[in-house]
């Protein structure tokens, strides 16, 4: 619902003053709180689902020479990110914080 914020606005007086059957008819008549399951269902993916007749769209890029992928989080980070580096494992702010 939209509201008009240059419209006049009323004080407390004339919102005490008002009629009951005033503020009834500004309310709402319905609230709908019924979810459609099946609609709702659709939406997820369920963990061993056959995605076998699925296609990926997604162009995979391959990690460029100033990344590295954290050895604890396995996200692609740039290489300004390395906190600690153990035998070729490197590690991200993020996970040695």
């Amino acid at each position: 619902m939209s509201t008009d914020y240059d419209a006049p606005r009323k004080n407390e007086e004339e919102l005490v003053n008002e009629p009951l059957h005033a503020l009834k008819d500004t309310r709402p008549t319905s609230q709908s709180t019924v979810v459609d399951e099946a609609e709702t269902a659709e939406e997820f993916e369920l963990p061993g689902a056959d995605l076998s007749g699925e296609e990926l769209t997604v162009q995979v890029i391959p990690a460029q020479p100033d990344e590295f992928t954290c050895a604890s989080c396995f996200l692609v980070r740039h290489r300004s990110q390395i906190a600690r580096q153990d035998n070729h494992h490197r590690y991200c702010t993020d996970c040695e914080s």
